[in-house]
């Protein structure tokens, strides 16, 4: 699928704000209402919007206390990815997590409410059979940025919106 500036453009407004109005939208990128709602419909067809939600502030909602875990597992086969990764969907605790290369095999955002509840969960997982051969915890101490998945395209050379 071929994008336009108005399809790009139309990106870049609902990454940011998912509850605009058809009509503010479509002002927004200088179309009438209903082309601008027909290239909404075909990129979500065409799956690059996979759906809208509400962003929560997890740390009004509740205190957490975000965690990053470096994993390496002892073995590098599909059955031993299939069974970490099986124990990563079932774990509510976890909210992030992407298999990486180079020395490790995954990055995992846990978010608990505290350090010890943390530790509860890690020691659960090093005695269950899911072959962790080490791991190494990091704690936030703040964070510095989070953005839209769109706007880190924006660097020079990517996408222009």
């Amino acid at each position: 699928m071929k994008l336009d500036r108005y399809d790009l453009k139309i990106l870049d407004i609902l990454s940011k704000d998912g509850r605009i109005t058809k009509s503010r939208l479509a002002e927004s990128i200088n179309l009438s209402v209903s082309p601008c709602w027909e290239r909404v419909k075909r990129l979500e067809q065409a799956g690059l919007i996979e759906g809208y939600y509400a962003r929560l502030n997890a740390r009004v909602l509740m205190k957490r206390l975000p965690i990053w875990v470096s994993i390496e597992l002892k073995q590098h086969n599909a059955e031993s990815f299939a069974r970490f990764e099986k124990r990563v969907l079932n774990t509510p605790e976890l909210t992030e997590c992407v298999a990486v290369g180079g020395g490790v095999d995954y990055w995992a955002k846990f978010e608990t409410l505290s350090i010890d509840e943390y530790q509860r969960l890690i020691d659960s997982w090093l005695d269950s059979d899911l072959g962790i051969e080490r791991y190494f915890t990091y704690i936030v101490t703040k964070n510095v940025k989070s953005v839209a998945a769109l706007q880190s395209l924006r660097r020079e050379g990517d996408i222009e919106v």
